[in-house]
């Protein structure tokens, strides 16, 4: 017969699975602390080693592309190898190369040790969320784990501008890197004392998919390669197209290849079950939205309100209460209310507070922007939880990690969508009503410091009108993953609490 205490431990109540929930968190929140804190380092940089604003963006760019293409890698990995001793390899290997990023002494050696970074920090989000899946048996709890670890992404965002200012300020970029060592020293202790094992039975890499994880990287990385660098290239020159091209023509490879394996790096089969694809389209659409958003604000604020790196930092930490809040509070009314109809409501929610940003105007101030942000992502963090939980438990219990790795790449490629997107609409829409400002309007004045005073304002006009422009079209996408989000349908076998054996062993 069953202990009671034995019960109440599979049933998910017993006080050791939040701290493994505490312990993936914190290497959540480094790696993904780094992708928006080294952004600001960007300027000190460029002045310390003497290059170009071109060559400094592959220092973001190299870190973006690496963690795309070992994100699913990684997660497949969990599954065959064990998760524990994988994601300590993870923070640990993270801990160590920001270490080395701090001490570069040139472009080159940045921007190794940056994939490098990328390499270990793409370990931790498909095994986190595999370890959250194996360690939270009741399904309840399980969601409300994934909505707090779900809210970290906000956090990050948050902390960036919130730590970076003062660091850089205070002391040099390499600080920015040297940040991250006592976390992640941290992390590692609670990952070795907290963290178990959730599988016994290992399969090894015998039949891992070599080929198609090429394939699949170089699909990947030419994908992120372009929306990066497209703007910049044109997105009609011979480098996008041709990148574009190789991209388009490796993942059919890589789609032809996958139908054929035994073990894929990806299992196209997940596609096939529609509570999964929902959560998929609409977990990248509302994070394009969301860190589209993101974009848009500092450069708004900084260059139109006047405001510094560290004030621009406060201005988000709204964004993260309003996610950290309705997160939790999406994954309690999961249990009473159908998951998609949450996450449709926020969604529908977030559209409205897109449209309120198309008012913008240079009039606003730091409460006009705050609010806003607030109760954007108030609408998001609502639907987090269902939509993770509906992503990983819909799959058997063997192939969780690779169905977060999926939904990682999901919403790590839908930043870049998202920032590609937005930043070209932002460019010719301030192009075009320049244009249009310039043929309707008649200055009757010669003198100079007039026509300067009236042209600054024409640009100013213009600049507005394009923010404006931006967001409108932002709403188009919101309402898309409303409609996407009513697909997200509750499963109705929970396979991430099975107890089957067969489904429980990899």
């Amino acid at each position: 017969m069953e202990k009671p205490a034995e019960t109440k431990k599979r049933q998910g109540f017993h006080s050791g699975q939040w701290w493994v929930l505490l312990t993936v968190m914190i290497a959540s929140f480094l790696g993904r602390l780094d992708g928006t804190i080294v952004n600001l380092a960007l300027p000190s940089i460029i002045k310390d080693f003497g290059i170009t604003v071109t060559e400094a963006s592959w220092i973001s760019t190299a870190y973006i592309i690496a963690n795309a293409i070992f994100v699913p890698i990684f997660g497949k990995l969990g599954d065959q190898v064990g998760r524990k001793p994988l994601y300590l390899v993870g923070i640990l290997g993270f801990t160590v190369t920001s270490f080395f990023a701090g001490l570069s002494f040139n472009l080159s050696s940045l921007v190794f040790f940056r994939v490098l970074q990328a390499i270990f920090v793409s370990i931790d989000y498909p095994i986190a969320l595999s370890i959250l899946a194996f360690t939270f048996d009741d399904r309840q709890q399980r969601a409300q784990a994934m909505g707090m670890w779900s809210a970290i992404f906000a956090m990050a965002a948050v902390f960036g501008p919130l730590l970076g200012g003062p660091l850089i300020d205070n002391f040099t970029w390499r600080s920015v890197f040297y940040v991250n060592i006592p976390l992640g020293l941290l992390g590692t202790f609670m990952a070795l004392t907290f963290i178990e094992e959730p599988v016994k039975k290992i399969r090894g890499i015998k039949h891992f998919d070599i080929f198609g994880s090429m394939l699949l990287g170089v699909s990947l990385g030419t994908l992120v390669l372009v929306l990066d660098q497209g703007q910049s290239w044109g997105w009609t020159s011979a480098k996008s197209i041709l990148t574009g091209l190789a991209c388009g023509l490796t993942m059919l490879a890589f789609i032809l290849v996958e139908r054929v394996q035994k073990e894929p790096v990806v299992d196209l089969k997940f596609f096939q079950i529609p509570t999964f694809s929902a959560a998929i389209i609409t977990s990248f659409i509302s994070f394009m939205g969301m860190i589209g958003g993101i974009f848009l604000i500092p450069i708004f604020v900084q260059n139109y309100l006047g405001y510094s790196v560290t004030k621009t930092g406060f201005l988000f930490i709204p964004m993260a209460l309003g996610i950290g809040i309705t997160a939790q509070i999406g994954a309690r009314l999961s249990a009473k209310i159908e998951p998609r109809f949450l996450t449709a409501a926020g969604m529908l929610w977030a559209a409205v507070m897109f449209y309120s940003f198309s008012f913008i105007d240079i009039k606003w101030g730091a409460m006009d922007v705050m609010v806003r942000m607030f109760l954007f992502a108030a609408g998001l963090g609502l639907g987090m939880a269902p939509l993770t939980n509906a992503a990983t438990s819909t799959v058997p219990i063997h192939e969780v990690g690779v169905a977060s790795s999926v939904l990682a790449l999901a919403r790590n490629l839908s930043g870049a969508f998202g920032i590609a997107i937005f930043a070209t609409i932002l460019s010719d829409a301030t192009t075009s009503s320049l244009v249009a400002l310039s043929q309707h309007s008649v200055i009757n004045t010669t003198n100079q410091q007039t026509l300067q005073t009236v042209t600054a304002l024409m640009v100013t006009k213009a600049n507005m009108l394009a923010f404006s422009m931006v967001f409108k079209v932002s709403i188009f996408f919101m309402l898309l993953g409303t409609i996407s989000a009513l697909f997200v349908k509750e499963s109705r076998r929970d396979f991430t609490s099975s107890t089957n054996p067969e489904e429980a062993m990899v």
